[in-house]
């Protein structure tokens, strides 16, 4: 019957309307993860350089907290039945590849620094992008704060690297 049939296929259109914001928030957390594990996996290899105690503790706190965010973008990607994935092994080898020839000539803890602040305020601008991509779209208020936390997070570490340059 027709009002059977009209039943049915809003059904359809609304699961594809739901499936259509799935895939947007797993875009939008899947980008963000891959922001913050490169964060964190960046600051992990320039640690062995770093030399000064306050300026290694300093590090530490940053990892620390990119991988409370990082465990709470998986825990939501999970939630929406998706898996969080790392950034490709090109980029985690091109990454690597410039941060030693970057720490090859000076290795001081200010220099270091100074590639931390550029890492955050390329965090930064990333995740205003994510943002801005997203805001306007059936994304939900959650998913976004997760990028609006990043900011926040990126913005403090910009400030405490800046006090090592």
């Amino acid at each position: 019957n027709e009002k059977a049939r009209k039943l049915s296929l809003r059904k359809i259109f609304l699961r594809g309307k739901i499936m259509q914001t799935t895939t947007k928030e797993a875009e939008l957390l899947d980008s963000l993860y891959k922001n913050v594990k490169m964060g964190s996996d960046s600051i992990i290899k320039l640690m062995d350089k770093a030399k000064g105690q306050e300026f290694k503790a300093a590090l530490t706190k940053q990892i620390d907290g990119y991988e409370k965010i990082a465990q709470k973008l998986r825990a939501r990607l999970c939630s929406i039945g998706e898996a969080a994935k790392e950034e490709n092994v090109m980029v985690k080898l091109w990454s690597s590849i410039g941060m030693a020839m970057e720490t090859m000539t000076d290795s001081s803890d200010s220099h270091i620094a100074q590639m931390v602040a550029e890492g955050s305020t390329m965090g930064i601008t990333d995740s205003i992008k994510l943002l801005r991509e997203y805001e306007n779209t059936n994304v939900s208020e959650e998913a976004l704060g997760f990028a609006r936390e990043i900011i926040k997070f990126e913005e403090h570490n910009l400030e405490i690297a800046k006090s090592f340059i």
